[in-house]
């Protein structure tokens, strides 16, 4: 498969995930795979307390005065990979940890803030991250933080008892038409054609018996929370 196909999947893997969990159980072993990663995570701030290790080592991980690229993350809100800051020599002293002898991390974003992170380590027999990896990180981060804004709006309100027909991506879809975007910014968004933003529409229009974007709305009972 190619790079670029990969990718594309794991967008749509992405955008399919009904929650955060679901995210999690569908991309983290396809992106393991993807960056041929030893170990990977994605993880929410504010889910992170109860999952947090207890050890030592792990406290020093977290720490941004420790760690130069959680720190890169948290100020930056970019991806990073060590090599791109320090020394091999530097590195393997700040982490002596075999399996995390090469590590990268991109940020999860919502409204201006940090709220969670990618993170993939490879062990000393694989080689470092590079430029393209970095790119692949960067368009991933961006789709989960756009997944994530819009799972987390509370703008908008279904009736559940009307969108059991509907796919995941054509609900994101009803979501921003319901916001008033015109279907070149809904591509925008989802990172689809605008023709795959029409076809879509003309499959929620079928499936729920509805002729018009407004009617769309009111058939589903797609309230605007003000």
């Amino acid at each position: 498969m190619l790079i670029a196909d990969s990718l594309q999947s794991l967008f749509q893997e992405i955008n399919q995930a009904r929650d955060e969990q679901d995210l999690r159980s569908r991309v983290i072993i396809s992106l393991g795979k993807h960056f041929a990663a030893k170990r990977c995570g994605l993880f929410f701030f504010d889910q992170f307390p109860q999952a947090a290790p207890n050890s030592n080592l792990a406290k020093l991980a977290l720490s941004i005065e420790h760690n130069p690229v959680l720190r890169y993350v948290v100020e930056r809100h970019a991806v990073i990979h060590e090599a791109s800051l320090l020394p091999p020599e530097v590195w393997e002293k700040l982490c002596s940890r075999t399996d995390h002898a090469h590590v990268m991390a991109g940020p999860i974003v919502s409204n201006g803030q940090l709220v969670g992170g990618l993170g993939f380590t490879r062990t000393r027999h694989q080689p470092t991250f590079n430029d393209q990896n970095l790119a692949d990180l960067s368009a991933l981060c961006l789709h989960v933080s756009t997944w994530l804004a819009m799972m987390r709006s509370p703008a908008i309100k279904f009736n559940p008892l009307n969108i059991d027909r509907l796919t995941p991506r054509e609900i994101q879809i009803a979501q921003l038409v319901a916001q008033g975007l015109t279907n070149a910014q809904i591509g925008s968004t989802l990172w689809i054609t605008e023709n795959s933003v029409k076809q879509a529409l003309k499959r929620i229009f079928r499936k729920i018996e509805v002729s018009s974007r407004a009617e769309m709305v009111a058939r589903l009972s797609l309230t605007t929370a003000f």
